[in-house]
């Protein structure tokens, strides 16, 4: 039965293809890509052990830190709107995770939880950070959830942004790009065989204001998911991905971290209730429940998500320390 749906979905995913064109599309060499989506303030930080991320590092140095993580098949483009409204006041710290944008896959193919978070306490370091706000969106929401959990003390609090990791968070509707990309046989072929139609359709479905779909929005996607070995990560990424723990403890420590979450009522991949869930989770937590927003805030409503942020971390300041 399982060889059964396992063919099936290869046979569709070579009938969309045919239908858009074959959808043959080859890696993109990093220089072409850097040349486009790099900018003057982009660098390509050694981390160590091989892994050179790219990292944009962004406002007053002396200003209050925050480290944005994007999601799953993102890249540090989609915070470009908080950056605008928020950067004069506030130090931002972007980065492409490893398997995506810019950055490429990890040299060790580590996309375990603590991977991420080694990454995310490794870009800290280099920054010269001993304590700072993070915040993630999607799956940067579950590294954050989860840097918070291992490294509560380096934290002055979260930002969750219709994040991942929350036990029975079932989505409503997959994306077909990520149902592809959970396909064990049919990733290896959507390694090479990507219609930039299937990321379009993707990200209409994954947002409510479609506003945001343009052609800049799909071909950003479409052309760093080329960038070389970032489809084959997504594959190896992917294939973890029921083995997540979600339910682990949570300590008592992290609780306590202020959070702030922000979540599009009308997401389809992680359901509105995984925000009470964190809600219940961090006693110090503030929640934003928008109406007619979809799973991307920070792109479909970056006039609002950007002033409740700087709204929360004006209180943070104005808090007194414990």
């Amino acid at each position: 039965m399982r060889k059964f749906f396992k063919w099936r979905a290869i046979v569709l995913l070579v009938l969309i293809a045919a239908l858009l064109g074959w959808g043959y599309a080859p890696d993109i060499p990093a220089k072409e890509l850097r040349a486009k989506y790099a900018n003057a303030e982009s660098e390509f930080v050694d981390l160590g052990d091989g892994l050179t991320v790219h990292l944009r590092d962004e406002g007053p140095k002396d200003a209050p830190a925050l480290i944005l993580l994007h999601g799953s098949n993102a890249s540090l483009h989609t915070w470009q709107q908080w950056v605008d409204r928020l950067g004069k006041d506030y130090r931002i710290i972007r980065y492409d995770q490893p398997g995506h944008g810019l950055t490429g896959p990890h040299p060790k193919d580590d996309y375990t939880a603590a991977g991420f978070v080694d990454v995310v306490d490794r870009v800290a370091k280099n920054r010269g950070l001993t304590q700072f706000y993070l915040g993630g969106n999607s799956m940067g929401g579950w590294v954050t959830h989860e840097y918070a959990k291992a490294h509560p003390e380096k934290l002055l609090g979260i930002i969750l942004v219709d994040a991942a990791g929350a036990p029975d968070s079932r989505p409503k509707s997959t994306p077909i790009g990520f149902r592809i990309a959970r396909l064990p046989g049919v990733n290896r072929l959507a390694q090479i065989v990507t219609p930039r139609g299937m990321i379009e359709t993707s990200l209409k479905q994954s947002v409510s204001n479609q506003a945001i779909v343009t052609d800049a929005e799909v071909d950003e996607y479409w052309e760093l998911l080329r960038h070389p070995g970032n489809r084959e990560a997504t594959g190896k990424r992917f294939a973890l991905y029921g083995s997540r723990n979600t339910a682990s403890p949570v300590p008592e420590p992290t609780r306590k971290l202020p959070a702030l979450i922000i979540w599009g009522e009308e997401d389809k991949l992680i359901p509105v209730s995984a925000a009470k869930w964190f809600a219940s989770t961090y006693s110090g937590s503030t929640s934003q429940i928008y109406k007619g927003i979809g799973h991307i805030p920070m792109e479909e409503s970056p006039d609002r998500s950007a002033a409740d942020v700087r709204a929360w971390l004006v209180s943070q300041q104005a808090a007194p320390a414990n």
